[in-house]
């Protein structure tokens, strides 16, 4: 009898422990991007006040990669060309080209995906590896970053949809 009853205190104690214990969770604020020292453009602006008025939210920059318009002051034979904005299951993603004489000079992120900080990390993690691959294959045909799939599919939308525009 002493077996059951120690059985049965044991096995309610753990329960209790267990329904009882809270999971950290991490507390970082949802984030928001600003545009680079090139500008922003009207859709990051509005995406990073509309999240900064929620209250109480910090804001991440990331600055490994252009983000914002970079057509601002274009020398003479470059032209800036918009890709489509692309939802993805995250937030939305969409890309400027600069090109001269045909050719990609310079890839910049108009918006990306701000809900919370790990989607910026994975901003920041992807979109440098990305941005490489278009400029050295000059096209869309490049390869999605391990771990960022959805973020990377969103990217080669808005990359061909760019690229299918003439300029």
């Amino acid at each position: 009898m002493r077996r059951v009853i120690l059985a049965v205190t044991g096995t309610i104690a753990g329960l209790v422990a267990l329904l009882s214990f809270k999971s950290h969770v991490p507390s970082a604020p949802v984030a928001a991007t600003a545009g680079g020292p090139g500008g922003t453009s009207s859709s990051s602006t509005s995406s990073s006040s509309s999240s900064s008025s929620s209250g109480g939210q910090t804001e991440v920059v990331p600055g490994a990669f252009p983000q914002g318009s970079i057509a601002k002051n274009l020398p003479a034979g470059e032209a800036a060309v918009d890709g489509k904005v692309a939802s993805t299951a995250y937030g939305p993603v969409q890309i400027q080209l600069i090109k001269k004489n045909g050719k990609i000079v310079k890839v910049a992120v108009l918006v990306q995906p701000t809900n919370t900080l790990h989607d910026v990390q994975i901003g920041e993690f992807a979109f440098p590896k990305l941005i490489s691959e278009t400029l050295a294959a000059q096209g869309g045909k490049i390869d999605a970053v391990s771990g960022a799939s959805y973020t990377s599919a969103g990217y080669i939308q808005s990359l061909q949809s760019a690229l299918d525009k003439r300029s």
